[in-house]
């Protein structure tokens, strides 16, 4: 990227002409970012009116319509260009000798470059060719761009395309489907939740502690009260003290921040869906996430089979698989393992499985990290893996059945975790030992673990009636109903700055 403390003549050329067109426009009286421009209809407007105009026909109508220059020819006495509105819709522009004359003509041949946007005014009509047009009897400069387009020949790295998200909304017509999928995705989610009676909230984003999740928090500071804050890592504590206060079914769609690694399915500000259900357990809440996806993928798609951006196609629907992770990992290792199984033979078998293990890990927390290993990647149908370790769900109520286990799940998908479900724990006495518990990993060093919130817990003893919880990362949504990367699932990714 060129430095804007340089000169015009150390730019390179392109820049450089396109610069001396823009003072060639002042010099002459031409406002090269003009407040306003005339503009009656958008060109999706003009296609959907004209949809079944005949070829080589003229419409009676004048219109100024506006668009971005993505094609350009010029010819003697004839010039043709292709304008292109944000959302891809394309109309071809025409300008003849005989309807703007020679100076309007020369203006356009001169003054014009590929990714300008311009304003034409003219007659609708269809080419020889049959292609809707626009006959020009007037343009005018909307905005001059002083930066040349990529060339077809050239596509842009993933990386620039992430870096400059704003020039591959313009090139590239799957990132304008995945930036407008989104929004559709949203208003799909709030319609389910709106549909089952359920609130939505917001809850606060500073925190004076982190808790919620087992994460690494980011750390700020507040001068006006002179303490420490937390990005937030979950909602889920405040939205529990929503459910205490009596709005029985809450969810919250918002930013969470994880001081983590970043792949392709690990992003450091990510959105996150979050909703509880008085009254409900883990099977419930199962249900309403198997509802939440199926119905995002209708909305996208049609359908619960979605197409992904390499052509493969997921189907999303039916009742889901389940599987106990105990049995996953027993299957994966090739011998039984439970919830008892001691931390030593758990090492024994990931040093088997040639695992570099982190000493900070507790029991639970290995067994969570060899079923990674051995069985996430196989999970590329939505898979609910149930039942996970007491020590690494201290917010999770105990299994009705199996010692040592606690209600949670895992919904898999593509081989990524898309969502986690809970039973809550709403024993204000075993909470409290939970965080206590949490708070001494912290002392030990354990930079994921939770803090003892006593407002929390305060609220809890006011009684909190059975819930069901459910997390989702909604970028991992649209990562299930595409088969992207996070990278291009969110709009605006945290990348690093330029080096020179």
């Amino acid at each position: 990227m060129s430095n804007p403390t340089e000169s015009v003549d150390d730019l390179p050329e392109q820049l450089r002409i396109r610069r001396e067109k823009r003072a060639g426009l002042i010099e002459r009286g031409i406002e090269p970012y003009p407040v306003s421009v005339p503009r009656t209809h958008s060109l999706a407007e003009i296609r959907s009116k004209y949809a079944d105009l005949e070829i080589d026909v003229t419409t009676g109508e004048s219109a100024s319509l506006t668009g971005r220059i993505i094609f350009k020819r010029d010819t003697g006495k004839l010039c043709f260009a292709t304008l292109r509105e944000g959302d891809g819709t394309e109309l071809q522009a025409m300008l003849s000798l005989d309807k703007v004359g020679q100076e309007v003509l020369d203006a356009w041949k001169s003054d014009v470059d590929l990714g300008d946007i311009v304003s034409v005014t003219g007659e609708i009509i269809t080419s020889k060719r049959g292609e809707l047009s626009i006959l020009a009897s007037s343009w005018a400069m909307a905005s001059k761009s002083l930066r040349p387009l990529p060339n077809d020949h050239k596509p842009m790295s993933e990386e620039t395309r992430v870096r400059m998200r704003y020039v591959d909304l313009i090139v590239r017509p799957e990132a304008r489907a995945n930036a407008r999928m989104r929004p559709a995705v949203m208003r799909s989610l709030r319609e389910t939740f709106h549909n089952q009676d359920f609130i939505e909230v917001e809850t606060p984003m500073l925190q004076v502690m982190h808790g919620g999740a087992a994460a690494r928090p980011f750390k700020s500071f507040s001068n006006a009260y002179d303490m420490e804050l937390f990005l937030r890592i979950a909602p889920e504590l405040f939205l529990k003290r929503c459910v205490v206060g009596g709005m029985e079914r809450v969810f919250e769609i918002n930013r969470n921040f994880r001081n983590e690694g970043a792949d392709s399915s690990h992003s450091p500000e990510f959105a996150m869906i979050e909703s509880y259900q008085a009254y409900g357990d883990w099977r419930t809440i199962a249900d309403l996430t198997r509802s939440l996806v199926q119905n995002a993928a209708m909305a996208v798609s049609g359908s619960h089979v979605v197409t992904h951006h390499n052509g493969r196609q997921a189907d999303l629907g039916g009742q889901w698989k389940e599987i106990s992770l105990y049995d996953a990992i027993s299957e994966g290792v090739g011998e039984k393992v439970t919830a008892l199984t001691s931390y030593e033979d758990l090492v024994a078998i990931a040093k088997k499985l040639e695992m570099k293990i982190d000493p900070q890990w507790i029991v639970g927390k290995l067994a969570e990290e060899i079923f990674e290993h051995v069985a996430k990647d196989q999970l590329i149908e939505p898979t609910f893996v149930m039942g996970f370790p007491v020590d690494t769900s201290p917010l999770v109520r105990h299994h009705r059945e199996i010692p040592g286990v606690v209600e949670k799940w895992d919904l898999y998908v593509d081989g990524f975790e898309l969502a986690t479900g809970y039973s809550e724990l709403i024993d204000p006495v075993i909470q409290r030992d939970r965080l206590v518990e949490q708070a001494t990993l912290g002392a030990k060093g354990d930079l994921e673990a939770m803090q003892v919130d006593e407002d929390f817990l305060r609220a809890m003893e006011f009684a909190m009636p059975p819930t069901g919880g459910m997390g989702m990362g909604l970028d991992r949504l649209l990562m299930a109903l595409t088969g992207l990367g996070i990278r291009e699932t969110i709009l605006f990714p945290l990348v690093k700055p330029e080096t020179e």
